[in-house]
C-alpha cells in the first residue's frame, strides 16, 4: 500500500480527504487513510513500550479542528488500546496545549497538518518533553511504517489491529473525555504562568501578573483575534485574556469555522485588521493588539493599532519575530542581568533575519543557528543550555514562530505576553533604547517601539517568489551544480554588485539539523539541509544574504532573500538571480 506521505520530524503529512482535494472540508477519509492511521499508531506504540518505564504507557491522543480529524483519532484509539496502551483522548486541542499536558504522560499522538489546506491532515509524535520527537527518532518511527505499509494485505492487517480492540476500553475512553478536557487547560494555564513569568514561584508569578494587569488597565489593552475555527477556539485564549484584565474580542470563534486559508501570513490576517479596524471605529479603543493562529493554533502572526497612522498594521513573520526576541531578551536580563554567571542566547533557524543579530548583540546575546524545522532549533537551544547558555526565546523567524522556554512548542499566548511584557514592564524599552542610543519616553507607544527595531528587507515565505519546483531530486548533486553556476556568476557580476550595492565578497554557510557550518568551499555538504551566501561590504559587515532549502513538509524547493536596509529592489534583484541560478543548476 502507497503511503503518500511526507514524513518529517515536524510532522508526518498528507490530503487525508477522501476525494483528494486539498479543499475538501469532507470528514470522510476512506479505507487506505484510515490504515495509514492504524498504522502510525501502531508504530507509535510499540515506540513507547520501548522507551517507557511504566508497564501500561500512557498517551495523549488529541486533534486540530480539521473535518478529518476524529476519523483519524478514532483509529488511533482504537490501535492503541489493542496495543496495551492506557489512552486518554482531549477531542479538539492547541498543539501548545496537548504538549504542556504530556509532560504527566508518556506521549502524544497529535492529528493537524498545522498551516496546510484543510483537507490535510496529519501527525506528530512526541514524548513527555514538551515537543516533538527528533529527526532521528522519527526516522525510526517512519522505517517501522513504512515496512507496515508494504505489502498487498496492508488493508486487511489494519482492520484485524483495529478489530482486536476492546469495545468497553474503546468507549470508556470517549466518556472520559470531557473531563480529560478539563484537566488538560488546567495543566496548560499553570504552564503558560510559568512560561510567561519564567518562574515557578507563584509569588513571583503574581507580583509579574499584577505589574501588567496595572500598566493593562491604565493603556487599555484589548486583543482581537481571528479563531479561523482553530484548534485554540477551545483553548484558554479568552478566560486567560479576561483574568488579566485584557478584553477579547474574537471572529469565527467555533472550531472547525474554517472561514478561510489557515496559513497566518499577510493575505489572511487582514481578515482580524478589518475586525480591529471596525471596533476602533465603534470606540473600541482598547482593541490594540490582534493575531489569527493557523489551525493546530501553535503559529499566530500578529496586527496592532498604529494610533499615529490611525489603521491596523499586519506585522510581518520576521518582524513579530524581532520583537518578540527583543522583549524576552530585555525581560530575561532584567530578571539575570546581576548574576556572574549569566549568558543569554537566542536560537534560530538558518533563514532568519540577520536583524536578530544586531538585537541580540544590544543585550551581548549569542545568536546560534539551526537548520529549518522546530525540532532542529528547539535541540539546538536544548544543547546550547547544557553548555551554560540562558536561551529563553528561540524560534524560527522565517514563520513569525516564537517559542519560549520552558516551552517547547511555539505559542500566540506567549507572543502576545511578551509584546504585553514590553509594554507593562517599562525597564525592558528602557534598556533597549540604552543600549541602541534609541529616544525613551515615558508614554510610549508600540508603534514607537517598533520605530526602534533594525530595518530589513526580507521575503516573506508565503510569497510566490519564495516557492520554486525543482526536478532535481538529490539536493547534493543540486547544490554541487549551483556551485559552479555561482562561482562563474561571482565571477562575472563581482564588480558591478560592489558597484550598486558594496558587496565585497562572499561566506557560504550550512545547517545540517543543529550544527551550522560556516566558511563551507563544498556547497554539495548541505545535503537536504540549508544553504546560505552571506554577502559582506568592505567594512566587514554582513549586508545581505540569499538561502535556499527544500521542504520538508511540502514538495517544494524554498529560497529567499535578507537585506539589511529598506532596500526592496536589492532584496528583489538579489533573489532573481538566486533563481535564475537554481534554474541554470536543476537543468
Amino acid at each position: 500500500m502507497k503511503t503518500n506521505m511526507i514524513l518529517s520530524a515536524s510532522g508526518w503529512r498528507k490530503v487525508f480527504a477522501q476525494s483528494g482535494n486539498e479543499q475538501d472540508k469532507s470528514a470522510e477519509i476512506g479505507k487506505e487513510n484510515r490504515a495509514l492511521s492504524v498504522f502510525a499508531a501502531a508504530v507509535f506504540a510499540e515506540y513507547i513500550k520501548e522507551t517507557s518505564e511504566n508497564e501500561i504507557p500512557l498517551v495523549i491522543v488529541g486533534m486540530d479542528a480539521r473535518p478529518t480529524g476524529p476519523k483519524i483519532a478514532d483509529a488511533a484509539i482504537r490501535t492503541f488500546v489493542a496495543c496495551g496502551i492506557q489512552v486518554k483522548y482531549t477531542g479538539i486541542i492547541a498543539a501548545p496545549e496537548i504538549m504542556a499536558y504530556a509532560k504527566s504522560a508518556d506521549g502524544f499522538m497529535y492529528i493537524s497538518a498545522s498551516h496546510n489546506p484543510v483537507g490535510h491532515n496529519g501527525i506528530k509524535f512526541g514524548l513527555n518533553g514538551g515537543g516533538v520527537l527528533n529527526g532521528a527518532e522519527n526516522a525510526k518511527l517512519t522505517a517501522s511504517f513504512l515496512e507496515l505499509c508494504d505489502g498487498e494485505d496492508a488493508l486487511e492487517r489494519a482492520q484485524k489491529t483495529e478489530d482486536a480492540a476492546d469495545g468497553d476500553k474503546v468507549k470508556a475512553v470517549y466518556d472520559a473525555m470531557p473531563y480529560v478536557k478539563i484537566e488538560a487547560l488546567a495543566t496548560y494555564k499553570k504552564f503558560l504562568c510559568h512560561t510567561i513569568t519564567a518562574s515557578t514561584d507563584e509569588q513571583m508569578q503574581n507580583r509579574i501578573f499584577s505589574t501588567m494587569r496595572a500598566a493593562i488597565k491604565e493603556r487599555k489593552i484589548g486583543v482581537v483575534c481571528d479563531m479561523n475555527g482553530s484548534a485554540r477556539a477551545e483553548s484558554i485564549d479568552a478566560q486567560f485574556f479576561a483574568e488579566n484584565g485584557i478584553q477579547f474580542y474574537a471572529i469565527h470563534n467555533k472550531a472547525g469555522d474554517i472561514a478561510h486559508e489557515i496559513i497566518p501570513e499577510a493575505e489572511n490576517l487582514v481578515y482580524v485588521a478589518a475586525e480591529m479596524e471596525r471596533l476602533q471605529k465603534e470606540g473600541k479603543k482598547d482593541a490594540v493588539l490582534g493575531y489569527m493562529p493557523d489551525c493546530d493554533g501553535d503559529r499566530g502572526n500578529i496586527v496592532y493599532w498604529d494610533e499615529k497612522a490611525q489603521k491596523a498594521v499586519i506585522l510581518k513573520a520576521q518582524e513579530v519575530f524581532s520583537l518578540s526576541v527583543l522583549a524576552e531578551l530585555s525581560y530575561s536580563c532584567w530578571l539575570n542581568g546581576g548574576k556572574k554567571d549569566f549568558k543569554p542566547a537566542v536560537a534560530v533557524n538558518c533563514p532568519t533575519s540577520m536583524r536578530i543579530e544586531e538585537i541580540a548583540g544590544a543585550f551581548k546575546a549569542a545568536v546560534f543557528r539551526a537548520e529549518v524545522g522546530e525540532a532542529n532549533v528547539v535541540n539546538c537551544a536544548a544543547e546550547k543550555r547544557v553548555e551554560g547558555y540562558d536561551v529563553r526565546i528561540f524560534g524560527e523567524g522565517s514563520n513569525g514562530g516564537t517559542i519560549t522556554y520552558p516551552s517547547a512548542v511555539r505559542d500566540p499566548i506567549n507572543t502576545l505576553f511578551a509584546i504585553i511584557k514590553l509594554l507593562s514592564i517599562k525597564e525592558l524599552y528602557k534598556s533597549w533604547c540604552t543600549a541602541t542610543g534609541a529616544f525613551f519616553s515615558e508614554d510610549y507607544t508600540l508603534s514607537d517601539i517598533m520605530h526602534t527595531l533594525p530595518v530589513y528587507t526580507t521575503t516573506g515565505v508565503s510569497e510566490k517568489r519564495a516557492v520554486l519546483h525543482i526536478a532535481t531530486k538529490d539536493h547534493s548533486v543540486l547544490k554541487a551544480r549551483f556551485q559552479n553556476v555561482f562561482d562563474n556568476e561571482w565571477a562575472a557580476k563581482k564588480d558591478a554588485l560592489y558597484e550598486k550595492y558594496g558587496i565585497l565578497f562572499w561566506e557560504c554557510v550550512i545547517t545540517n539539523g543543529t550544527k551550522e557550518t560556516r566558511r563551507v568551499t563544498d556547497f554539495s555538504k548541505s545535503g537536504k539541509g540549508g544553504l546560505k551566501i552571506i554577502f559582506y561590504n568592505g567594512e566587514n559587515q554582513p549586508t545581505a544574504f540569499i538561502w535556499m532549502r527544500g521542504s520538508g513538509t511540502e514538495p517544494v524547493f524554498r529560497i529567499m532573500c535578507d537585506v539589511k536596509g529598506d532596500n526592496p529592489q536589492m532584496e528583489k534583484e538579489l533573489l532573481q538571480w538566486l533563481t535564475e541560478m537554481l534554474e541554470l543548476a536543476d537543468k
